[in-house]
């Protein structure tokens, strides 16, 4: 099993993992939101996030809670939960995972299984380093709609298309919102009190909602 290390990214790169060694992983690491780990067919990629980009995921994970209070949407948030499908031979654990309109599928359960349960409707992604595997071909495969991907000072809203993400200047869970709209309250955020962040974000969703 060969590895390649990226040390200033924080990440590991295993290849030809067998899938039970990958599960030997996440059950060794005991469901911890740190590390990440990724698995593609053996290559098995493992990131330990920095505190920039676990403030930037938990900024923009915020937005999405903010929004969704003040439309008093019930959703589910399930942070940086592993889902993965063993007969894909593809995992992930997002920076932030949403269920929104798939909210009622998943009422109650305390463990999903992507066999028989529906992916996250949103995923928020943090790239403020390079990867080393490309994460957008297993999420679309695992059907995950909607990416919010945040890198080089940009946040791109990414729709899946057939096998593919295309970018769209709107996002489909929250029609009113655009990349640019995430990104203001982004920055926003590094000079506001949380408190009033948070009023605003809501001030805003009333103004653009039409509530």
């Amino acid at each position: 099993m060969a590895a390649a290390i990226a040390p200033a990214d924080q990440i590991v790169l295993l290849h030809n993992v067998s899938w039970e060694t990958y599960l030997r992983l996440l059950e060794d690491l005991g469901g911890q939101s740190a590390p990440r780990v990724t698995f593609d067919n053996g290559e098995m990629e493992i990131m330990s996030p920095t505190s920039e980009h676990e403030e930037l995921n938990r900024t923009v994970a915020r937005f999405v809670e903010a929004v969704t209070a003040a439309l008093d949407l019930d959703i589910r948030s399930v942070g940086s939960t592993t889902f993965s499908r063993e007969d894909l031979q593809r995992g992930f654990e997002p920076d932030s995972g949403f269920y929104i309109d798939s909210a009622p599928a998943i009422a109650g359960k305390t463990k999903l299984d992507l066999n028989t349960d529906p992916p996250p409707d949103l995923v928020i992604e943090i790239d403020i380093s390079s990867r080393s595997l490309r994460k957008l071909p297993i999420y679309a495969a695992l059907g995950v709609r909607e990416i919010w991907r945040y890198r080089s000072s940009k946040l791109d809203i990414l729709l899946l298309d057939g096998n593919r993400y295309v970018e769209a200047e709107f996002s489909v869970a929250f029609p009113f919102v655009t990349g640019k709209d995430v990104l203001y309250f982004v920055d926003l955020s590094h000079t506001a009190r949380l408190a009033a962040w948070m009023r605003a974000v809501a001030d805003w969703t009333h103004s653009k909602a039409g509530q």
